[in-house]
């Protein structure tokens, strides 16, 4: 059963800009049950907030600024925190933030034996994010978003392709399967208004077996959906990529530079094709070779005999 959430997003530090990523990443982990955005409405700081609270069904909690210098919104969320708290209601807390009021509340929920995840900008100092049970950037959550909008199709079928690979990854790298089930739950939660009858299908399975980069398998009534791996091509990469490394020497070479090399290659070169979110994740996979840091950087070394790729 999904862990159920509650969100709750300091206006007063967060832009607007970041709520898609947050509800994003925040699906991963979980149900989001309660949705909850603090601020002083009447100020116009908050106007760009505005179309995405209805938007996203966020909740807004108006709290007037009544003295100078006072942060009347941090005392709003905290308040409302623990009242969620002692309903029981939920499992884990969200809390989206760039200020380290928020340092206390994060341990009080922690002790008690929920789940808290942190969300902020990268000026967020370290107690905040160290009292958090997983603490992620906005600009990186921002970055990520854009990128995958430079490299996909946006017209439908393609990024929601990518967005089940995305899913698949995730799970292979937590040593988890992804139940047929799991991929509608999750594609739901990214994209609330996804309904396959929209792309002429009256079925999940007949819409993902048009995918060339997924398929299904079916194991009585377990159905499951995994990367349709092409297993020539990723036996010839890794033929390749172990070559590298070996002509690197002593020196090693840094992942970087490896990873340019495979891209040139091969056109097609993609490691989560593979079941990896990380070009490091997959060289680590290889037999053989050792992924160590030294310099400041990644570097593969090539180990003769058993496996060997763990990071020193």
């Amino acid at each position: 059963m999904d862990k159920r959430f509650a969100l709750l997003i300091d206006a007063d530090n967060v832009s607007a800009k970041y709520i898609k990523p947050i509800l994003d990443e925040l699906s991963k982990y979980g149900n989001v049950t309660r949705k909850r955005i603090y601020g002083d409405w009447t100020n116009t700081q908050h106007s760009s907030w505005k179309d995405e609270l209805l938007k996203n069904s966020i909740n807004p909690i108006q709290q007037f600024s009544y003295t100078q210098g006072k942060n009347a919104t941090d005392s709003a969320m905290i308040i409302d925190a623990m009242d969620i708290l002692y309903t029981g209601s939920v499992d884990g807390f969200c809390i989206v933030s760039s200020d380290s009021d928020f340092t206390r509340l994060a341990s009080r929920l922690r002790e008690s034996g929920l789940t808290v995840i942190g969300m902020g900008e990268e000026k967020t100092p370290q107690p905040f994010r160290k009292a958090c049970d997983i603490f992620t950037s906005l600009e990186l959550l921002v970055q990520e978003a854009e990128e995958e909008e430079e490299v996909l199709d946006i017209a439908g079928m393609k990024v929601l392709e990518e967005a089940i690979v995305k899913i698949i990854t995730e799970n292979q790298n937590s040593g988890r399967e992804t139940a047929l089930s799991e991929v509608g739950n999750r594609l739901v939660k990214i994209y609330p208004d996804f309904d396959v009858r929209s792309y002429g299908y009256s079925l999940l399975s007949k819409l993902l077996e048009e995918f060339t980069k997924i398929k299904l398998i079916k194991s009585g009534n377990i159905v499951s959906v995994v990367l349709n791996e092409d297993s020539a091509m990723r036996a010839e990469a890794e033929k390749y990529i172990i070559q590298q490394v070996k002509e690197a020497k002593d020196a090693g070479i840094e992942l970087g530079l490896l990873g340019q090399k495979a891209h040139e290659q091969y056109d097609n070169f993609d490691v989560q094709h593979f079941g990896y979110s990380q070009f490091s994740q997959y060289v680590r996979s290889i037999s053989n070779i050792k992924v160590v840091e030294k310099d400041a950087a990644l570097r593969a070394f090539y180990v003769k005999g058993k496996k060997e790729n763990s990071l020193s």
